[in-house]
């Protein structure tokens, strides 16, 4: 940094408590502080947090779209999963990478996240810390305020920039200082501390480790389907109803040309796509679950199944099957 440039940071902000928090207590002494947002494929929030923080802190923030190569670092992490597919560690690697880009591109001297030393036992214990860093090229440039005193100096806090006096040494899975000090500083629009990550969820990395063994190039359009809907699987298909009106239009939003469309023209009924191969049992099966799943109330019905153009045929299915489970794990096998 030259002589009489301001200070400048780059901060991650995952709209999350911890995040921000970091932000303020860099804030306060002075330092520039641009904020960046990664928006992850597996990562669902129903408000943007990040976006709220950010004008909470009075700052401007960049947003990070994860491209393909996310999905396939997810498929294949250097570092191994968590508790399910989870790769918590190459995650954290791959956006201080992106971030280093955009701190590059906007000048910024260093970086800021709200890692909390032992607060996740996988991915923010000294040696991934120190990990991630490294495999980042971002050797003492990251700057972890909440936890700071329990973590070697950084060169932001060697060269002055920063007073490693004013920021903290906490520690675990605690949160009560953390919502003291938001109390504090008045940040309040921000995500609860189990928010999001869907490779977490058990049943959400069986339907993802299914994906991944029926299709080789995985998109993002993918793994928008795999949230939604119940899902069936063969060794080389894939079947999708929808549960409701929001999931039917999505359905149809997000299908690909060369998916079958399978609905009961006669009766209201879900949207089942058909994805993969597409033979005699798979196309009599998609045809069934579309039957069974909609309303109708006659012993035999017929149900239409299309491409992305023409009707390719009916199918008359016979209604005497089993009722419908009580409760749906939204995953199951073809039978």
């Amino acid at each position: 940094m030259t002589s009489g440039k301001p200070v400048k940071a780059l901060a991650l902000l995952s709209g999350g408590l911890d995040s921000a928090l970091a932000i303020r207590l860099v804030l306060i002494q002075g330092v520039d502080v641009t904020a960046v947002n990664f928006i992850l494929p597996f990562v669902s929030q129903k408000k943007d947090y990040a976006g709220c923080l950010a004008k909470e802190l009075g700052i401007p923030l960049v947003r990070i779209e994860a491209d393909e190569g996310y999905i396939h670092l997810i498929r294949n992490p250097k570092y191994g999963y968590g508790s399910n597919m989870n790769p918590c560690i190459d995650c954290h690697i791959y956006m201080l990478r992106q971030a280093k880009k955009v701190a590059q591109e906007i000048g910024a001297d260093f970086i800021v996240t709200g890692d909390v030393l032992g607060e996740r036992p996988m991915s923010q214990n000294k040696n991934a810390l120190r990990l991630e860093e490294k495999e980042a090229g971002l050797d003492g440039l990251i700057l972890r305020p909440l936890s700071a005193k329990l973590l070697p100096e950084t060169i932001p806090e060697h060269e002055g920039w920063i007073d490693r006096q004013n920021l903290l040494a906490l520690k675990g899975k605690g949160r009560r200082f953390q919502l003291e000090l938001a109390l504090k500083f008045g940040i309040t629009d921000y995500n609860s501390p189990a928010g999001g990550c869907l490779l977490t969820n058990k049943e959400f990395a069986t339907k993802l480790k299914r994906l991944f063994a029926l299709k080789e190039d995985v998109t993002k359009r993918d793994i928008e389907l795999l949230k939604i809907g119940r899902h069936f699987y063969s060794a080389s298909s894939e079947i999708i109803v929808g549960r409701n009106e929001r999931e039917n239009k999505l359905l149809l939003e997000l299908r690909e040309p060369e998916d079958y469309i399978f609905q009961v023209p006669d009766f209201p009924s879900p949207i089942t796509l058909l994805r993969g191969n597409k033979d005699k049992d798979s196309i009599s099966y998609a045809a069934k679950l579309t039957a069974r799943y909609s309303d109708a109330n006659t012993t035999c019905v017929s149900v239409e199944y299309r491409n992305d153009k023409d009707i390719m045929g009916k199918t008359p299915v016979d209604l005497q099957l089993p009722p419908q489970p009580e409760t749906d794990p939204g995953l199951e096998l073809m039978r």
